[in-house]
């Protein structure tokens, strides 16, 4: 997108084309605007549709501009923290509802999927969080018995199970978690817009809010640079890509760049050795390495890390010696893409959900859990505009927006101490 190949890479040379859309050039009238054509604000404009409600989409990119094109494709259940940290971090009522509607997020995308014939490669057969060394087998033990307690369909894998469904013989152990899967998350994004613009709704690109009124009648008046939307209701849906007249959003959440780069398709002999039945990962190291496949047979490798400011070579040079290390057979296969964005991370690891204004809301922070908490917090805020949800209903509190002090530091840490670490490690 943007000609940039580095934003979106395989997602978006393989997705089924987008829908065609225009700039907002006139003034429009609507029960709810929805800013931001991910899958949160995706999501939101499927479910007011469907309600036989009016909602326009003002996107200021393209659709999946942001986070919703160009993550791993990962459909997991939950959040990154175990049951009780969730507990700890909520209280009730608020720790047991956000569990109880991420356990059946995984189920809610390919139920989206099936029912709208989603092109996305959706597979299911779970995902395994894989362990390294004596302390990952220490972490997945506890994730299991927690998750376990809490009635989720999770089973830690031993050595040599876990190197039968990753192909791998570097793990010690896997935590399989059943209810996750995968898709093609560009093509997601894409599939949502066109079943939210089958059931009525009408969303605009290249259409950047550049300022909010509210009216004399309560309602609000968004202004882009070429006409506006004038709602009862206002769902902002931009997370960690978020710009004004929102942008104080952006201060409490921490950019973390994530990156993925792709092989070309592996040979079959090669192909059924790697991931043979398909499932993600990702491993228990603080740094953490992802790998899943696509449809084609490519192998997709990611770890945290930027592919800017000389990022670029460091990293991909890190992934061939991982893929390497993980997977020998892999030694003669090249790359054919790479791409980057960032994941919108809070302090404490938990999603956030804000009243900007009367009847403006928004959900952000999903600390690299976008897909499924991302469709799900949608329906949640359609409701809430809809009038099917109370406040006092909804998967989290409403709270204000608190700046994170040493923000941009963090920041720096993450994209340099990536790039640090990726330098030395996993050479021969």
């Amino acid at each position: 997108m943007n000609n940039d190949p580095l934003t979106h890479g395989l997602w978006e040379r393989t997705a089924p084309p987008a829908p065609n859309t225009n700039i907002l050039s006139d003034d429009l009238y609507a029960d709810v605007v929805v800013v931001g054509a991910g899958y949160t604000g995706l999501s939101a404009a499927l479910k007011i549709g469907t309600a036989g409600r009016s909602c326009v989409v003002l996107e200021a990119e393209e659709i999946g501009f942001g986070g919703s094109g160009r993550n791993v494709g990962l459909v997991n259940a939950g959040l990154w923290l175990q049951p009780a940290d969730v507990h700890k971090a909520l209280g009730q009522p608020y720790g047991d509802r956000i569990l109880s509607l991420l356990d059946q997020a995984p189920s809610v995308v390919y139920d989206l999927i099936a029912r709208h014939g989603i092109s996305c490669e959706a597979s299911r057969p779970g995902t395994l969080h894989c362990g390294v060394g004596a302390a990952g087998d220490r972490q997945l033990r506890e994730r299991e018995r927690q998750w376990r307690g809490f009635g989720a369909d999770v089973v830690l894998l031993d050595r040599d199970e876990t190197a039968a469904l990753t192909g791998s013989k570097r793990y010690s152990s896997a935590l399989l978690d059943r209810r996750a899967g995968t898709i093609q998350p560009l093509a997601y994004a894409r599939g949502l817009a066109d079943a939210a613009l089958a059931a009525g709704a009408h969303i605009f690109t290249k259409s950047a809010v550049r300022s909010t009124t509210r009216q004399t009648d309560g309602s609000w008046r968004l202004t882009t640079q070429n006409g506006s939307v004038t709602a009862r209701w206002v769902i902002v849906a931009t997370n960690a890509y978020t710009v004004s007249p929102w942008s104080n959003l952006r201060t409490e959440l921490v950019p973390l760049p994530y990156f993925n780069i792709a092989t070309t398709p592996l040979p079959p002999a090669i192909r059924q050795s790697v991931l043979p039945q398909g499932h993600g990962i990702w491993d228990t190291k603080e740094i953490l390495t992802s790998a899943r496949m696509d449809q084609a047979g490519r192998l997709v490798i990611g770890s945290v890390g930027a592919l800017r400011h000389g990022g670029a070579a460091i990293h991909e040079a890190w992934a061939k010696r991982a893929m390497h290390r993980l997977f020998p057979q892999t030694r003669n296969i090249p790359f054919e893409s790479a791409w980057w964005g960032t994941i919108g991370m809070t302090p404490d690891h938990v999603p956030r959900f804000h009243c900007m204004a009367d009847r403006i809301v928004t959900m952000c922070g999903y600390n690299g859990r976008g897909i499924g908490p991302g469709t799900v917090f949608g329906i949640a805020l359609a409701e809430l505009a809809l009038g099917t949800r109370a406040l006092s209903q909804m998967p989290l509190a409403c709270q204000p927006v608190r700046r994170i002090t040493g923000r941009t530091m963090r920041e720096a840490v993450y994209e340099l101490g990536s790039a640090a670490s990726h330098l030395v490690t996993d050479r021969f």
